[in-house]
């Protein structure tokens, strides 16, 4: 019998290949071409109903800071899932990066805040390993496990680092100091006095750039820089190969030499690390201190962009700034913009139907039909929607787009399931 051996060129054998996505994927030219078809709608509806503040610099501004969260949280369950992890412990593990972040950064600076918050989401991700990796617990009960966990833990803490000091509390910290902004000079304000004109389309994509290069955190930057890093770590290299191997098929992975084991510890610390560092820029970048909290279910949005982005790391990206942008309506002419968005969501919809009838899906295309008009009648019988509308805008477009888009979707094989080492003898 044969030892299998652990080498580069063993890992990269076709047999060891994780399998393509099924169905179809679009190509970058129709991706962009859609995008700005999103915009142009985008802006022929700013122009009909005068909401001018759905394509601001400002909102965009905003939006990128909401999304920058929930794109390291789905950032973190990417690497999990790559590896065959379900991590429900997203949520905790950004908890754990909000509080240490914070209590680290008021004392010895925010940089050093950073590093700490970090730390603290990888240890949620070490806990994480251990429970499903080594003992093969359920993923599902050892993410929620770590979810409490971190919750009782922040609490238990936060009296005890943060009461008595200048202003702290028993769920507050002390104020950390700012990572620092940056403007690009000239272009930021040549980018916002294009947008202020309302051009058709134009004004639209200069607020869109002008909100990528306007009061822009240091750690944002990082944070963008880490998806073009994931991509490229994960599809270009043999280490990446290795771990996506081990959530297709680690009991060929492991015929081949690979530690199904470390790579998948490896996965769910990297994970741990993202979210902690998303908890980070809660805690730091969009407010300067822990507050008790303010996660607020980012993590699990986090989760649906990573599902809705079919673990991939673009679309990924495309899904937080999504969700980032609808969750930047709460702080920006909330019901003002979510009205206007009404029109543009049924506009999208009779789109949709129209779609459908090309493709021959009657039954289906009816449906989408009739959810129009009624969104059409919703904009045109009342000028602004509730305010108890406008907060639950991002979780009902999280349900909304999974739901679309459940149907493209390719989970890795062997995400989710417990492996056991030597179990393919």
């Amino acid at each position: 019998m044969t030892t299998p051996q652990t080498s580069a060129v063993d890992v990269n054998q076709p047999t060891l290949q994780p399998s393509a996505p099924t169905g179809r994927r679009l190509s970058w030219p129709v991706l962009l071409l859609v995008i700005a078809g999103a915009l142009a709608l985008t802006s022929i509806v700013r122009i009909i109903t005068g909401a001018d503040g759905i394509t601001n610099v400002s909102q965009m501004s905003t939006a990128l800071q909401l999304a920058v969260p929930i794109g390291l949280a789905g950032l973190g369950g990417l690497w999990a899932e790559r590896a065959g992890v379900v991590n429900i412990g997203l949520e905790g593990m950004m908890i754990l990066g909000t509080w240490f972040g914070a209590w680290a950064g008021f004392q010895w600076g925010p940089w050093t805040g950073v590093a700490v918050g970090i730390i603290g989401g990888c240890v949620g991700g070490v806990l994480h390993a251990v429970a499903t990796v080594t003992f093969r617990v359920n993923h599902i009960v050892s993410g929620v496990a770590i979810n409490i966990l971190a919750l009782g833990i922040t609490r238990y803490l936060a009296p005890l680092a943060f009461q008595g000091r200048p202003g702290g509390s028993a769920k507050q910290s002390p104020a950390v100091e700012s990572l620092g902004n940056f403007t690009v000079p000239g272009l930021s304000d040549g980018l916002r006095d294009l947008n202020n004109q309302g051009w058709f389309f134009v004004s639209d994509i200069a607020g869109l750039l002008g909100g990528l290069v306007t009061n822009v955190s240091w750690l944002t930057l990082i944070a963008v820089a880490l998806i073009p890093g994931t991509w490229y770590v994960l599809w270009r290299t043999a280490f990446g190969l290795r771990l996506r191997s081990c959530g297709e098929n680690p009991v060929a992975a492991e015929s081949l030499g690979v530690n199904v084991y470390k790579y998948k510890y490896i996965a769910v610390i990297i994970s741990g690390g993202l979210a902690g560092l998303g908890g980070v820029f809660l805690s730091i970048v969009a407010n300067p201190f822990y507050l008790e909290g303010q996660v607020s279910g980012r993590g699990y949005i986090g989760l649906a962009a990573m599902i809705f982005g079919n673990w991939m790391p673009g679309g990924l990206a495309l899904g937080a700034g999504l969700f980032g942008y609808t969750d930047s309506l709460n702080l920006r002419g909330g019901s003002t913009n979510v009205h206007a968005l009404l029109l543009l969501g049924a506009l999208l919809l009779i789109i949709g139907a129209v779609w459908l009838v090309v493709r021959k899906k009657y039954a289906p295309s009816m449906i989408t039909a009739v959810i129009g008009a009624l969104v059409y009648t919703w904009y045109a019988t009342t000028n602004e929607v509730p305010n108890q509308v406008v907060s639950a805008t991002p979780y009902v477009v999280t349900l909304v787009v999974l739901t679309l888009s459940a149907q493209r979707l390719r989970m890795p094989k062997a995400d989710g399931l417990p492996y056991k080492k030597g179990q393919g003898k």
